[in-house]
C-alpha cells in the first residue's frame, strides 16, 4: 500500500537510534569502573603536556590592607582542558553537568596560588563547584574561592600613591613537560559591573603575562594578573589635610592677639602643637612602619613646624617686648660698678695725701655726678620700652604676612611635586 511504502522509505531516512543506556552505567563505563580510567594518571601520559586554559571572573575586591600589604577577593576561577577518556558518543547533548561529587573521580590540574597567605571554598548551600564534559572529551572546572593575596606596595606618594596587585597561578607538582597553564584569549579576567572599592579606583586594564619559575626540582608553569589600583584622597582629604590645615591657620590667630596677653597667646600655641600632635600620631596608626618617608609624613611634620614656629614667635615677641627691663638693669649694675671704681679711686688719692702730708679734706672736692648722671630725656624710661615694644609689634607684623606667604609656597610645591610623581608612577605601571 502507499502508507507502507511511505513507512518504509521513512525507516530508511531515519534508522531507529539505539536507546542510550542508564546514567548510572554511563557514569560508570566513563569514570573507570568498568573502562579502566585511573585518575591518578594525566592525560596523554608520556605524551605532550596538557594545555589547561584559565580565566577568572570577580565577584568582589576589597580589603586592601597596607599594614599588612594583602588584599582580598572573591572569583570564579575557571580551569579547562582535554581529556581523551573522556570523551563520549553515546548521549546527543554536546555536554553533561555532572555532580561536584564526580571531581574526586577525575584528574584535575594541581594549581594554586603562589603569593596566597589564605584562602577558602564555599559551601553553602552546597559545595560551589562545577564540572563540565563535552563530547569531545573537553572538561570545564570552576569552583568559587575566596583568597588572601600578597601586594608589596610601595607608599612613598601616600595617600596619592598607585599600587600594582598581582595573582599568580601556579602549578604545584607537575613540571612543564606534564602541564601548561595559559590564559583565555577573550575575557580571561572578567569584572563584575557593579564592583565598587571603597578607596581605590580599579582600572580596566588588566596585566596579563606569565611568571615560569624555576626551582631545582624544575621549571613550573606560571600565569599571572596584574591588577592596577589608583588611591582616591577623598577620605584622606576630609579626615587629614583639612583638619591640619586649619589647625596651622588657627595658629596664626595669635599673631593678631595682643602681646600682653600671655595666657592667651601661650594657651593657643599649646594646644595647636598637642592637636598637630595627635593629628600626625593618627595619620600612621593604619599604615606600615616602613623605613623611608610618606607624603603624608612630610605634610604632618611641615604642619607640626609652623604651628611650633608661631608658639616660638610669642616666645620671640615676649623676650624682645621685656628687654627695657633688662636694659635699666644693666644700666643700674653699670653704675653700681662705677660708683665702687669711683670710691675705689678717692680711697687710693686719700692714701697718696696721707703720704705726704696732707689731709683728704683739704683736698679738691671730686663731683662724681657726670659718673651718675641721668639718660637725656629723649632716652627715658618710656621712650626706651616704647621703642622695644614696637619692635616686638614689628615682629608680628612680619609673622601675619611671612607665615601664610611660606604656607602657600610649601603647598604649591608640595601638591605639584606628588601630584606630578603620582602620574608618572601610574604612566610606568601602566
Amino acid at each position: 500500500t502507499p502508507q507502507a511504502a511511505q513507512a518504509a522509505e521513512a525507516a530508511s531516512l531515519h534508522p531507529k537510534v539505539q536507546n542510550p543506556p542508564s546514567p548510572s552505567d554511563f557514569l560508570d563505563k566513563l569514570m573507570g569502573r568498568t573502562s579502566g580510567y585511573d585518575a591518578r594518571i594525566r592525560p596523554n601520559f608520556k605524551g605532550p603536556p596538557v594545555n589547561v586554559t584559565c580565566n577568572i571572573f570577580i565577584n568582589s575586591f576589597g580589603s586592601i590592607t597596607e599594614t599588612t600589604m594583602d588584599y582580598r577577593l572573591n572569583v570564579f576561577l575557571r580551569q579547562q582542558w582535554n581529556d581523551p577518556r573522556l570523551a563520549y558518543k553515546e548521549y546527543p547533548d554536546d555536554s553533561l553537568d555532572l555532580d561536584p561529587s564526580m571531581l574526586d573521580s577525575i584528574w584535575k590540574p594541581d594549581l594554586f596560588f603562589a603569593n596566597e597567605k589564605g584562602a577558602n571554598f564555599h559551601e553553602v548551600t552546597t559545595d560551589n563547584k562545577l564540572l563540565r564534559i563535552f563530547q569531545n572529551g573537553n572538561v570545564l572546572y570552576s569552583i568559587r574561592l575566596t583568597l588572601t593575596l600578597s601586594c608589596p606596595m610601595d607608599l612613598k606618594n601616600f595617600p596619592m600613591d598607585s599600587q600594582t596587585c598581582t595573582m599568580q597561578l601556579e602549578s604545584f607538582g607537575y613540571t612543564m613537560n606534564d602541564l601548561i597553564f595559559e590564559w583565555l584569549d577573550v575575557g580571561a579576567v572578567q569584572v563584575a559591573h557593579d564592583l565598587m572599592l571603597p578607596q581605590f579606583v580599579l582600572k580596566e586594564e588588566k596585566g596579563l603575562g606569565y611568571c615560569t619559575k624555576h626551582y631545582n626540582t624544575g621549571k613550573f608553569t606560571c600565569i599571572e594578573v596584574k591588577f592596577y589600583l589608583e588611591r582616591q584622597m577623598g577620605y584622606y582629604l576630609i579626615q587629614m589635610y583639612i583638619p591640619s590645615l586649619l589647625t596651622v591657620i588657627l595658629s596664626w590667630v595669635s599673631f593678631w592677639i595682643n602681646m600682653d596677653a600671655a595666657p592667651a597667646r601661650v594657651g593657643l600655641g599649646i594646644t595647636t602643637v598637642l592637636t598637630m600632635t595627635t593629628q600626625s600620631s593618627g595619620s600612621r596608626a593604619s599604615l606600615p612602619k616602613v623605613s623611608y618617608v610618606k607624603a603624608i609624613d612630610i605634610w604632618m611634620a611641615v604642619c607640626l613646624l609652623f604651628v611650633f614656629a608661631a608658639l616660638l614667635e610669642y616666645a620671640a615677641v615676649n623676650f624682645v617686648s621685656r628687654q627695657h627691663k633688662e636694659f635699666f638693669r644693666l644700666r643700674k649694675k653699670l653704675k653700681e660698678k662705677q660708683q665702687q671704681r669711683a670710691v675705689k679711686e678717692l680711697a687710693q688719692q686719700g692714701f697718696l695725701l696721707q703720704s705726704i702730708g696732707l689731709s683728704l679734706s683739704n683736698a679738691p672736692e671730686m663731683d662724681a655726678t657726670p659718673v651718675f648722671a641721668d639718660l637725656p630725656p629723649g632716652l627715658g624710661f618710656y621712650e626706651i620700652r616704647r621703642r622695644f615694644v614696637e619692635q616686638a609689634k614689628r615682629i608680628d607684623t612680619i609673622s601675619r604676612a611671612a607665615f601664610p606667604m611660606s604656607f602657600l609656597v610649601f603647598n604649591v610645591l608640595y601638591w605639584l611635586t606628588y601630584k606630578v610623581l603620582r602620574h608618572e608612577d601610574l604612566q610606568f605601571h601602566l
